[in-house]
């Protein structure tokens, strides 16, 4: 198999695997923040996970597909390695920054929405 290819398929499995790895996991934890975000409203914490769900898998899949070519030629093992390192590395960090991106709006809203409590509609501020 031509080795362009071989990188090319290597890269996407890998990449595909770590979306969805890292994707499962905020999705599952990241929904105990949303419903106490919206006070206990699972409907409305289920719907933001899931849009947040679809948004995630569109910015890391879409990258991945953009940056897949690859410019130089490829002709051993070591330059597969290489791109790859190079191009994997890149997707991992994206992860990662999108995740503390995440952990940072989850807080700031949790901040605000413990801040913020309403009770019998009247507006009461509580400082936690």
């Amino acid at each position: 198999m031509n080795p362009i290819i071989t990188t090319y398929s290597i890269y996407l499995v890998i990449t595909l695997i770590l979306t969805v790895w890292v994707d499962r996991t905020l999705f599952r934890n990241g929904k105990i923040f949303l419903v106490d975000i919206f006070h206990g409203n699972k409907e409305l914490a289920d719907s933001v996970n899931n849009l947040l769900l679809v948004g995630f898998y569109l910015i890391n899949i879409g990258y991945a597909v953009y940056t897949l070519q690859i410019s130089s030629q490829v002709s051993n093992a070591k330059e597969i390695i290489e791109i790859l390192s190079i191009k994997i590395g890149t997707i991992i960090l994206i992860l990662g920054g999108m995740h503390f991106l995440n952990l940072y709006i989850f807080f700031t809203l949790r901040k605000r929405a413990r801040h913020h409590v309403f009770i019998n509609g009247n507006q009461h501020v509580d400082i936690f």
